[in-house]
């Protein structure tokens, strides 16, 4: 059984800082790709950010020089570090990750999503 459990959402005001984690655990042989996803109220879940084993990321347009995308292989952990945060920013953050295990192999699993609310 696989977790991914995401800390680090909150309240903030506009320019201000937060820092997401997701860390997943469970009887994991590897993480290939790791992602943040968002959804504000009404809209689609859009990607944020990704990156893979390797290290190699891509952003959304709408995030680009703000936000941070890193991971921690050793701790199965992938962190968002959000800057100069905007009321637009404002949703529930998700992370996914393509995780291989005995059973069922690889597979995509979801977190559970933390809210990130930016006020002006």
């Amino acid at each position: 059984q696989v977790q991914l459990v995401e800390s680090g959402g909150g309240l903030v005001q506009a320019g201000g800082s937060l820092r997401l984690s997701c860390q997943a655990s469970g009887s994991i042989f590897s993480i290939n790709y790791m992602g943040w996803y968002r959804q504000a109220p009404g809209k689609q879940r859009e990607l944020v950010a990704d990156i893979t084993s390797g290290g190699s990321t891509t952003y959304a347009d709408s995030v680009k020089g703000r936000f941070t995308i890193s991971r921690d292989n050793a701790k199965n952990t992938v962190y968002l570090q959000m800057s100069s945060l905007k009321p637009e920013d404002t949703a529930v953050y998700y992370c996914n990750a393509q995780i291989a295990t005995l059973s069922p192999g690889e597979s995509f699993y979801w977190g559970q999503g933390t809210q990130v609310t930016v006020s002006s």
